[in-house]
């Protein structure tokens, strides 16, 4: 914690060039984006980073294949070009994958009209993937036997791209990266409101956990709020040409369903898009898309039983998906940028993901409307300019902020992995070799656990059971990850409570050392905090049985 209270310091005691609100994937780009540039910015959010829409996507990348449909041909091509420069900049992290999508029959368009488009796609994401190819019936049974062909009159495969590691961990790492370059950021920060004084603004700001409050300044604020754009800007008197509109997505996590790694691709009964994608040993599948009036969101019982009728009716499995088969939901709120002004009258269901900057030059307040994760680098250069605009000097122009870690770094690390055996180490719930997921989590950072491992062995072994999480890792997450309350790291930092089942989490013995090396002495208040905010359970400690899971205790837990 002494990183986020020495920045909360720093907060309240310094005048930043640009003050974010906000820590999804606007935010953290913007700020990734400014600190590499040489700007003094801060960022805050009410909650985690990430701790919004940003951790409740499907994990794609992709370059928006269904806006074709809607001849929205710019924003595809657009959305094509930063998919692929995601992956060309982040290789080991944001990878190509292929989508084998089924066309069944009545659908309202030919199977082979599909394949044309997705031909047209590709050669507007200048042919970067591999190519689209022509599915029969059959050619679909051969590549996933998992998948009802009785109705199927066809399909095709196509590519676009996956997160390796969760959403929310990729929206970190660009806060780390701002971090590294200088920038001040603090999570469950709220801000009650800004006003604008003698040309600068100051932003009331409220400390979530202690309830302090204190005062931030800065000479440019930027709302990067994601759902909540709107509500800041009522706080803060901004009037702006776009507003937001919402729509809710749910996700399901269920076991592995098939061994490929591929994305399977269906229409839903309404016909829009639905995914079954890969989760290392489990499988999401999803979403609805419903509309909301505000962007409180969360899981229904009809929400499952939609996805669960969709799936279940779209694959030929010996026993169906129900519902004790569900580890984890996801649940979203999707922000879609629009014009009142415009007075257009489009479906809602065509409303595209593409983000929008509203720029008050009198007030210096920029406001980021809709985006999407494809879409971060490109947020990144449009608020760099923009803040240039506002009058803010950038002090190193040229400098490139987003990728990984150098080519001779990486060949430093996997050069060391080797000489010391480290995948000999790889934990059997892993799915691929321990130094290829710790480069991926941790770039240069990796080499100083090589390290730790080296001078302590146990600092290589598992710390949660199910998991693929090593002692060294919690130990490292403790002083660069900012980690304040434990859905914190089995959330965001890691993806562990969405593949492993809440129960199991809970009886781990290493989750009692995983909380004491992240909280010291408030270990089993983060961990009775946890227990009590995600199910109707009684807490307890980890060292009590399974069986006790359903009593009633009273006294006060002790580690």
């Amino acid at each position: 914690m002494q990183l986020r209270d020495s920045n909360i310091d720093k907060l309240a005691g310094e005048t930043f060039d640009v003050l974010i609100i906000g820590g999804g994937i606007n935010g953290a780009a913007a700020a990734a984006a400014l600190a590499g540039k040489g700007v003094n910015v801060a960022l805050i959010d009410r909650g985690d980073f990430a701790g919004g829409t940003s951790m409740q996507s499907s994990n794609l990348v992709w370059g928006g294949i269904k806006y074709i449909e809607s001849y929205d041909f710019a924003l595809v091509r657009k959305l094509c070009k930063s998919r692929n420069h995601l992956i060309e900049s982040f290789p080991s992290t944001v990878q190509e994958i292929r989508f084998l999508t089924t066309i069944t029959q009545g659908f309202r368009y030919h199977p082979r009209f599909l394949w044309a488009g997705a031909w047209l796609y590709w050669f507007m994401g200048n042919c970067f993937t591999k190519t689209p190819r022509f599915l029969s019936p059959k050619a679909i049974k051969h590549r996933e036997a998992i998948i009802d062909t009785e109705e199927a009159v066809g399909g095709f495969e196509y590519s676009d791209a996956y997160l390796h590691d969760n959403d929310a961990r990729f929206v970190f790492n660009f806060v780390r990266t701002a971090l590294n370059h200088g920038a001040v950021a603090a999570n469950y920060v709220e801000s009650q409101g800004a006003q604008r004084e003698n040309e600068g603004w100051i932003t009331r700001a409220c400390n979530v956990m202690t309830g302090d409050t204190f005062d931030i300044r800065a000479k440019v604020l930027i709302n990067a709020a994601g759902p909540w754009v709107d509500q800041h800007n009522t706080l803060s008197k901004q009037k702006t040409a776009h507003k937001h509109a919402y729509s809710k997505g749910i996700h399901l996590i269920v076991p592995r369903l098939t061994d490929n790694r591929r994305v399977l691709a269906f229409f839903d009964d309404e016909g829009r898009l639905f995914f079954v994608i890969p989760m290392g040993r489990r499988t999401c599948i999803g979403t609805t898309d419903t509309r909301m009036e505000n962007p409180e969101a969360r899981v229904t019982e009809e929400d499952i039983q939609f996805v669960l009728d969709n799936i279940n009716k779209r694959l030929d499995m010996d026993k169906p998906i129900r519902r004790d088969d569900i580890i984890a939901t996801r649940c979203g709120v999707r922000s879609l940028a629009i014009k009142p002004s415009s007075g257009g009258k489009r479906d809602f269901l065509q409303l595209s993901r593409k983000h929008a900057i509203d720029t008050q030059e009198d007030d210096a307040h920029i406001s980021i409307f809709g985006g999407k994760l494809t879409d971060c680098l490109n947020v990144g250069e449009e608020v760099i300019a923009e803040v240039k605009r506002l009058g803010i000097g950038i002090p190193h122009p040229d400098y490139r902020w987003y990728g990984e870690s150098p080519e001779a770094v990486r060949q430093e690390f996997f050069h060391q992995a080797k000489l010391m055996k480290l995948d000999a180490l790889t934990p059997k719930e892993s799915v691929e070799h321990l130094s290829t997921r710790l480069w991926r989590r941790y770039g240069a950072y990796a080499l100083a656990m090589l390290e730790d491992i080296r001078e302590d062995p146990r600092q290589g072994e598992l710390l949660i059971e199910g998991t693929e999480y090593l002692r060294c890792e919690l130990r490292h997450a403790k002083h660069r990850e900012m980690i304040t309350k434990l859905e914190d790291f089995l959330r965001r930092r890691s993806k562990i409570s969405l593949v492993v089942e809440r129960a199991r989490i809970r009886q781990s013995p290493g989750l009692k050392e995983a909380c004491e090396i992240l909280f010291g002495d408030q270990a089993q208040e983060r961990f009775n905090e946890y227990f009590a905010d995600t199910a109707d359970q009684p807490t307890q400690s980890l060292g009590d049985s399974a069986e006790s899971d359903n009593s009633t205790r009273s006294e006060t837990l002790q580690w």
